[in-house]
């Protein structure tokens, strides 16, 4: 089931409301008005410069022996852990 946000036309609230029957009218748990409005909900993520795990710096999968990912033969991703 389906959550989405709604805002009350009335009072101005916005809430999460779990839908179980999209024809069913939605009542503000503020005011009690059905006059809500469906807002577009924001998508969820994430965003990082980081590489992905188990790459190196430069987004290699396996490991570096030269710089900038290695530093005295060693390869940084092995260092991170």
């Amino acid at each position: 089931m389906p959550i989405y946000d709604f805002k009350c036309r009335e009072c101005g609230r916005v809430s999460e409301v779990l839908l179980r029957d999209v024809g069913k009218a939605v009542c503000c748990p503020s005011c009690g008005s059905e006059n809500m409005e469906r807002l577009i909900s924001a998508s969820y993520m994430v965003k990082t410069d980081a590489p992905a795990p188990g790459t190196t710096c430069c987004g290699r999968t396996e490991r570096c022996d030269t710089p900038p990912c290695s530093t005295g033969d060693v390869c940084n991703r092995d260092r991170r852990r």
